[in-house]
């Protein structure tokens, strides 16, 4: 297949064409463009979503394939900008469905593990530094270019890696937590050490980050769960995320830190809780979004893009993101909606 790749900003609204496929973006699940981040999407994430229905790829692209057997088939495919674990392996799945016409054991285990990864559901009791995400962030995280050479890199150097699980799967292997598996390649050997040395970079995050107790959301019933939180800026841990959901020795409850809000250079901040608490951030994008609203009318900066509130059925209202030209809210302001939001008792009114 002839494919080029074309990357755009999150939660983009995107229209089936000829000779495309959008993934992991587009806001909407038809043949042609396949996305989870919408309010009618299954629970599901885009991975899963191809292993499950095939036909959004196969019924989109079957006028391209036939007759065309002797020329090769022109697709260009569309994803997010600063692609990820869930955009890859669907990137990876359509295009192997494309080749065999079909969703094969191998195929579902990749999607699988997609689905655990994109809902930050890993097992905590697995080797971090041997599990494919981890391996592939570690790969990501030495892609230093510029945006659109550093997306194009990601897609090679992924697109790669799940070949080689795919293969390995197809060998009988386990690719869930597997290290001998990964060890023998220098390439991935090397991945998982720097895996090993990114707990270090968590330490020194978790350092200068402030810890936080927050009271959220069930997500089944009513009430509230008090749960460990931290807030930190520019963190250096490409895995913060993962560590510290299984950091128990820091974490006052003992039970590792539920919520995690980064900022970045002050302009995004992604906003989560762990899906093993049983908690969500329903109702603090809009009062983000208020004090994004009130702020920028104050400033005459337009209030083009909301916050991102997690507003789909696979997340639930656990995540949240800024807006796609950069939050005018300072992380004090973040941080005290975010303490209000919580009921804790260091908050000031928004």
């Amino acid at each position: 297949m002839d494919v080029t790749y074309q990357f755009v900003n999150y939660g983009e609204d995107l229209r089936p064409a000829k000779g495309v496929l959008i993934l992991d973006v587009g806001m909407k699940t038809v043949p042609g463009v396949i996305d989870h981040h919408h309010p009618e999407a299954e629970v599901e994430c885009t991975a899963s979503l191809i292993a499950k229905h095939p036909n959004l790829v196969l019924h989109h692209i079957r006028e391209d394939i036939a007759g065309k057997k002797e020329e090769p088939i022109k697709l260009r495919i569309v994803t997010h900008r600063l692609p990820d674990f869930d955009s890859i392996s669907s990137i990876f799945l359509a295009l192997k469905l494309i080749e065999i016409g079909k969703i094969d054991p191998s195929m579902e285990k990749i999607a699988h593990y997609a689905r655990m990864v994109d809902c930050s559901a890993l097992p905590k009791d697995i080797d971090l530094t041997s599990t494919p995400y981890s391996i592939l962030r570690s790969l990501f995280s030495e892609i230093k270019r510029g945006e659109e050479e550093s997306n194009l890199e990601r897609v090679r150097e992924g697109l790669k890696f799940m070949n080689f699980l795919y293969s390995k799967s197809e060998e009988g292997y386990e690719i869930l937590d597997n290290k001998a598996l990964f060890s023998g390649i220098d390439r991935y050997g090397w991945a998982m050490r720097k895996a090993e040395d990114d707990y270090f970079s968590y330490l020194s995050d978790i350092n200068r980050a402030r810890k936080i107790i927050l009271h959220l959301p069930l997500t089944k019933g009513s009430g509230k769960k008090k749960v460990d939180g931290l807030v930190i800026k520019n963190p250096q841990s490409f895995l913060l995320k993962e560590w510290a959901r299984r950091d128990r020795e820091n974490s006052s409850l003992r039970e590792g830190f539920g919520f995690l809000a980064t900022n970045f250079w002050n302009k995004r901040y992604i906003l989560g809780v762990d899906p093993e608490k049983e908690v969500n951030l329903r109702g603090l994008g809009d009062l983000l979004n208020e004090k994004e609203v009130e702020k920028r009318t104050k400033t005459g900066k337009p209030f083009t893009f909301r916050w991102y509130d997690g507003n789909c059925p696979f997340f639930n209202f656990r995540i949240i993101d800024s807006p796609q030209d950069g939050t005018s809210l300072s992380q004090e302001e973040v941080v005290n909606i975010l303490l209000f939001f919580g009921q804790n008792t260091e908050a000031k009114a928004p």
